[in-house]
This record gives C-alpha cells, sequence and structure tokens, in this order.
C-alpha cells in the first residue's frame, strides 16, 4: 500500500513536470514586441569601428587596436520600407542564454528596419553602455525608444568585456582581462574612451544628421559609470543618464556639473543630479530580458524585479528620453509622473 502511494505520489510529480516544462516551451516560441512608440519609425544598422589610436588593453593578443561592434538606431523616413531587423542576427543568436526557459531570440519583434532612409533633420547624439558582461543589442528597446524621439542612438559592446561580441561576423567573448573583478577603474576608463570615441565617429560617419554639438551619454549598471565618466571628459556632452549604476571615481569624489539622471532599481548613491529610485525593479528591469517570457523558476532567480517588464521599460524610455529632450534643448525638466518612481534624497558635494 505505501509503496503505491509513493508511486502515484511519483507520477503525480513527473506529470505536473512535464507539463510545466511543455508550458514553458511553448511560452519561449510565443513572439514578444519591443516595438518603439514615438514621434519616428526608427531604423537599425550595425557596424565594426575601429579606434586605431589606441591598443587594446583587454585583446589576448597585443598591440591589437581597439575594435567595437556598434549598433545604431536612428530617426527613420516617414513610410520608410525595408526588413523587420532581426533582434539576434548571424552570430548574435549567441545571446540566448537560457534555452525554453525565457523567449527564443527569433520570437521577438524588433519594430525597426533595417538601413532604411534617414527622417530630415538634424539629431543628437547619445551613446548607449551596456553593463558588465551584457551586450548593446540587450537593449534594443531603450535604444530604439529613444531613436523614436528624434536621437541617433549608438550602442557600443565593450569588446572582452561583454560575453557575446560579434567582430567581422566571429563571435569573440570576453577575455579574462576584460572581465575580470576589481578591475572596474580600468574597465569604466576604456569603456568611457569607447564612448567618446563613438560619439565622434558617429559625427564623421552620419554627417549632418548627427549633431556632435549635442552629445549625451546612457548607461547601465557599470556601464552607467563610465557614461557619466564620458560626460566628465567630453566637453560637447550635453547630459548623462545611468540606470542602475553606482558613480565612483572623479565624478563621485570631485563632483558632477552636467546635467545627470540617475534612476535606479534600489537606493540611489549620493552624487550631484536627480535621482530616482524605479520601485519593483531589478537589475535587468533595463535590458529587454525584461519583456521576454521568463519561466518560474528562473525568473524568480533573476534579477527582474517584481515590476512589469514591459512597464519599467516604458518608464525608464520616458523618463531617459525626456530628461535628454530637456538637457539638450535647455528647457526645465519636469520628472514624468508614476506611481512606481520615487525621487530620492541626493547630497551635493
Amino acid at each position: 500500500m505505501r509503496i503505491g502511494r509513493i508511486l502515484a505520489a511519483a507520477v503525480i510529480v513527473l506529470a505536473v513536470v512535464a507539463g510545466f516544462l511543455t508550458y514553458a516551451r511553448a511560452q519561449s516560441h510565443r513572439a514578444v514586441s519591443l516595438a518603439p512608440s514615438g514621434q519616428y519609425p526608427v531604423g537599425r544598422l550595425t557596424d565594426l569601428w575601429v579606434d586605431r589610436s589606441r591598443t587594446d588593453q583587454f585583446a589576448p593578443v597585443g598591440g591589437m587596436p581597439r575594435m567595437l561592434s556598434t549598433w545604431v538606431w536612428y530617426p527613420a523616413a516617414a513610410g520608410a520600407h525595408g526588413p523587420e531587423s532581426a533582434y539576434a542576427p548571424g552570430e548574435w543568436a549567441g545571446l540566448q542564454r537560457f534555452g525554453w526557459a525565457s523567449t527564443r531570440l527569433d520570437r521577438v519583434r524588433t519594430g525597426t528596419r533595417d538601413q532604411i532612409p534617414w527622417a530630415e533633420g538634424r539629431f543628437p547624439v547619445v551613446v548607449l553602455l551596456p553593463d558588465l558582461g551584457l551586450s548593446a543589442p540587450q537593449y534594443a528597446t531603450v535604444a530604439a525608444g529613444l531613436a523614436a524621439r528624434g536621437n541617433v542612438v549608438v550602442g557600443v559592446t565593450p569588446t572582452y568585456s561583454s560575453r557575446l561580441s560579434v567582430i567581422d561576423g566571429r563571435p569573440v567573448a570576453a577575455s579574462a582581462a576584460g572581465s575580470s573583478s576589481g578591475r572596474e577603474d580600468q574597465l569604466v576608463s576604456v569603456w568611457a574612451a569607447d564612448a567618446r570615441f563613438a560619439s565622434a565617429r558617429a559625427g564623421q560617419q552620419f554627417g549632418a544628421r548627427a549633431d556632435n554639438s549635442r552629445i549625451a551619454y546612457v548607461g547601465h549598471g557599470l556601464g552607467g559609470t563610465a557614461a557619466i565618466e564620458a560626460c566628465r571628459l567630453d566637453g560637447r556632452c550635453a547630459a548623462a543618464v545611468s540606470l542602475d549604476g553606482s558613480p565612483t571615481g572623479a565624478a563621485a569624489t570631485d563632483g558632477f556639473s552636467r546635467p545627470l539622471l540617475l534612476l535606479n532599481a534600489g537606493p540611489s548613491p549620493s552624487l550631484r543630479g536627480r535621482s530616482f529610485t524605479l520601485t519593483g525593479a531589478g537589475r535587468l528591469s533595463f535590458t529587454d530580458l525584461a519583456a521576454f517570457r521568463v519561466a518560474a523558476p528562473l525568473r524568480w532567480a533573476l534579477p527582474l524585479g517584481s515590476l512589469d517588464g514591459r512597464r519599467a521599460l516604458d518608464i525608464t524610455v520616458d523618463y531617459t528620453g525626456s530628461f535628454l529632450h530637456s538637457a539638450v534643448t535647455g528647457d526645465t525638466w519636469k520628472a514624468p509622473a508614476y506611481p512606481e518612481v520615487h525621487e530620492a534624497t541626493v547630497l551635493s558635494r
């Protein structure tokens, strides 16, 4: 009798697990839309930019120039037609990390179009830096959202610091030098140089479309720290935005004089600027993964927070976009009203 009960319980458990796996697999095949909304449709292009003025400190082979995979989202002409951008084309498919437990990358609808005509006008340049280990394509929601508001957004993947970059069609993994803990100061210095190079290159490559007199830097996590440092060193910088980053170095000790927005999932650091906490958010709420279907228990294990992921991203775009617009136009910024967002008390240094 006891053995029978044990067998019956085991059958029930196996049936529940099988049902859960079937459900999770079906969820991973359902389409997810990251399509932006705003004044402009959004075009996208990818490129390899090489900074020959610097030797890559993180490359396994010495003497190599700094090579950066860049993704550019830009305001496109109304009615422009073209193929929808694949979320992770080619070797970028390696960004899929959790298999059936999260949305398949080929089921992600970006809502952007590859290499379609630009909109008429001259647009501010926004350089976007990912958190340590992540890649620029994983911020498509934020990048495209800012582009739809009238910005040229250059996403930079820090080579050898991200788990995956793609250089000349080949996957490039992180190196020990580029991703080791304890090297944050060096990483921030190199990434800030990457960002400043990207802003200058955007002005050269896109000509009159990119307004190099209106530059802003945005970053997530350690990328937020680097964005602040890039802005501090760039005399053209109009503003910086740090998403769940911790300002360090000279910006924290000597003060920061440019318009600065800090939007964090947790307590905000003390630094001159406007600082807000996004209640219910987690570290990954600022990435596209927040909008994906992620099965439990993986969702519980990842720092995605309790706030609906798509809402977290919409709030991030609204805060970042409105703040940058005010900074480049000189208008007074009024923080958008969301019940999930609370302004923190920040000490000026």
